[in-house]
């Protein structure tokens, strides 16, 4: 069985529990608290020397790092990942996008907020989070999802931050586009919460 390296705060290990519910795939869940160091114990590096979740590990011993490496990994070969290698590219160029341009910005932000109490730098943090909303809302506006008008890991990855952004201080009311996406996206099959700890 599939065994997920996890912290049900993290909205990046949150993306990879959303994509296994929507697959139906069953895993075991193993809750590290990254706010105590759990994760730069000499145990856990050993299986990620960059002491960080989600890490997925497979029952034969090998492991995979980084959210959407993993999304990609476990999207292969199914609906939530385009057959055509163009689409697939835009589908890169979105989780790249959400990686530097998005969650740098509006995660970090609900970090200090949600888990820290840290205000100091906040302004730089909501003035690059709303850039990269603004960039999502000129696309939704005139699109369901984010590549090619099917659900895919493009909008998981992107979902996993942006439906707390309101836990960074973040007001989404300005975003007709990104409101109607989330309720979508919230919508399909085999949906799971950020908070959700059981799955069958």
């Amino acid at each position: 069985m599939l065994v997920l390296h996890d912290n049900l705060g993290s909205g990046n290990a949150y993306k990879v529990r959303l994509l296994l519910s929507h697959l139906g795939r069953p895993f075991r869940r193993i809750e590290y608290d990254v706010t105590k160091g759990e994760t730069r114990t000499p145990e856990f590096l050993a299986l990620n020397p960059d002491g960080r979740i989600p890490l997925l590990q497979f029952s034969d011993g090998r492991t995979l790092a980084q959210s959407n490496a993993i999304l990609f990994y476990l999207a292969q070969g199914t609906d939530y990942l385009p057959g055509d290698s163009f689409a697939q590219a835009k589908v890169l160029q979105w989780m790249f996008f959400e990686q530097y341009s998005h969650e740098p910005f509006i995660a970090v932000a609900r970090y200090w907020l949600h888990f820290l109490d840290q205000r100091e730098g906040l302004e730089e943090k909501w003035r690059r989070g709303y850039q990269a909303l603004d960039v999502m809302e000129t696309h939704l506006c005139a699109a369901a999802f984010l590549v090619g008008g099917t659900y895919s890991i493009a909008d998981i990855a992107l979902y996993a931050y942006t439906h707390v952004a309101h836990e960074a201080e973040m007001d989404l009311a300005p975003y007709p586009g990104i409101r109607r996406w989330l309720d979508r996206v919230a919508e399909q099959p085999g949906h799971a919460l950020i908070t959700q700890e059981e799955f069958s």
